[in-house]
């Protein structure tokens, strides 16, 4: 069983860890390449890209907290 903290604190730094922390690997490597994705766009569109990026970045950290319950 997974620490849930600790998955969180592993997807606050790098998108996509705390779920590959947790054995999902597939899982954690589509958030991980999504990161890239939220980010291009954010690059492209910078105010609605931002916002998207932050609630993809929150929604990462919540995911790998109760995928680690």
């Amino acid at each position: 069983m997974a620490n849930s903290l600790l998955a969180a604190i592993f997807s606050f730094f790098i998108p996509g860890l705390g779920q590959f922390y947790c054995g999902s690997f597939l899982k954690g490597l589509l958030v991980f390449i999504g990161s890239f994705v939220v980010g291009f766009i954010a690059i492209i569109v910078p105010v609605i890209g931002w916002l998207i990026a932050l609630l993809y970045w929150i929604w990462n950290i919540c995911d790998a907290y109760s995928s680690a319950k």
